[in-house]
C-alpha cells in the first residue's frame, strides 16, 4: 500500500459568519495525481491556501509527508517539500524567463560553488525545454502569454525538487492546444516521482490527468472516487446540477 504524502483530519475555516470549510479529512497517497474539485464557492482555493500555509486554519490539523505542518508559515511547509502554483501568475516586469527560474540561486567562489553554478544551470536548461520555454527565455517573464506564464509557474515550483506540487486551476486562461500538452508535461513530472494536486474546473482535463478526485462542496467533501464514477454520483451530481450537466458530463 502507498505511503500517505499528505493529510488533513477536520480543517475548518470560517470568514465570518460565513463557514468555508466545515471538518474536511483528505488524504493523498505518494504517488498520485488527485483532482480537487467543487463548484465556485465550495471551499477548494481556501483547502489549498491552508494546506501551503497562506491562509490559518480555524481549526483541524494538516501532515505533509509525515510532518505536522499546521499552522506553520509556507516557507516552511516548501522546505518540507509542499510547494504551490496560483491562478493568476504574477511576474516580474524586469526579469527574463531564465532569470526567474536562475532566482535563488547563490553564487559561490571556489570549485565547489562551480560544481554547483553548473548543476543548477543544467537544472534551469532542464526545465526550460521541458516547460516549452527554451525559445522564450531571454524574454520579458512579464511578456509571455497566459498559458506560458501558467508553465513557467510550474517550472519555478519545480525548481525546488518538491515532494508534492499543488496546482491551483492551471488551464484557466491557457489555449486548448496548450491544455492537452499540459496533460503530458504533468503525466512527465508524475513519472519522476512528484505527486500532484489539482485545483481544477476543466472536467476534460482531470479525466486525462487524474487517477482520482476528491470533491467538496459547501465546505465538506462529499465524493472520493475516480473520475469517471462522478457522473454516477447523486450528490456530486446535484452540487453541479445548473452549472451543468451535459450529454453525461459534468462541467464547472
Amino acid at each position: 500500500m502507498l505511503e500517505t504524502i499528505l493529510s488533513t483530519e477536520s480543517i475548518r475555516k470560517s470568514f465570518g459568519a460565513h463557514c468555508v470549510l466545515d471538518g474536511v479529512s483528505l488524504s493523498v497517497r505518494k504517488g498520485e495525481i488527485v483532482g480537487l474539485l467543487g463548484p465556485n464557492g465550495s471551499g477548494k482555493s481556501t483547502l489549498l491556501n491552508i494546506l501551503s500555509g497562506f491562509t490559518p486554519s480555524d481549526g483541524g490539523a494538516v501532515n505533509v509527508d509525515g510532518h505536522d505542518v499546521t499552522g506553520l508559515p509556507p516557507h516552511a511547509i516548501a522546505r518540507l517539500g509542499l510547494v504551490r502554483t496560483f491562478q493568476l501568475p504574477s511576474m516580474p516586469h524586469r526579469m527574463t524567463v531564465r532569470e526567474v527560474l536562475q532566482a535563488g540561486c547563490r553564487r559561490e567562489a571556489g570549485l565547489g560553488g562551480a560544481l554547483r553554478r553548473w548543476r543548477y544551470d543544467a537544472e534551469v536548461a532542464r526545465l526550460l525545454d521541458q516547460f516549452l520555454l527554451t525559445r522564450v527565455q531571454d524574454q520579458p517573464a512579464s511578456a509571455l502569454s497566459g498559458g506560458q506564464k501558467k508553465l513557467l509557474s510550474i517550472a519555478t515550483a519545480l525548481r525546488s525538487r518538491p515532494k508534492l506540487l499543488c496546482l491551483d486551476e492551471p488551464t484557466a486562461g491557457v489555449h486548448p492546444n496548450l491544455r492537452s500538452r499540459m496533460v503530458e508535461l504533468l503525466k512527465a513530472v508524475n513519472a519522476q516521482g512528484v505527486t500532484i494536486l489539482v485545483v481544477e474546473h476543466d472536467m476534460e482535463f482531470i479525466r486525462e490527468l487524474c487517477g482520482r478526485c476528491v470533491v467538496l462542496d459547501r465546505g465538506a467533501l462529499i465524493a472520493d472516487c475516480a473520475p469517471r464514477e462522478l457522473v454516477e454520483n447523486p450528490r456530486v451530481v446535484e452540487a453541479y446540477l445548473g452549472k451543468a450537466v451535459e450529454k453525461g458530463k459534468l462541467t464547472a
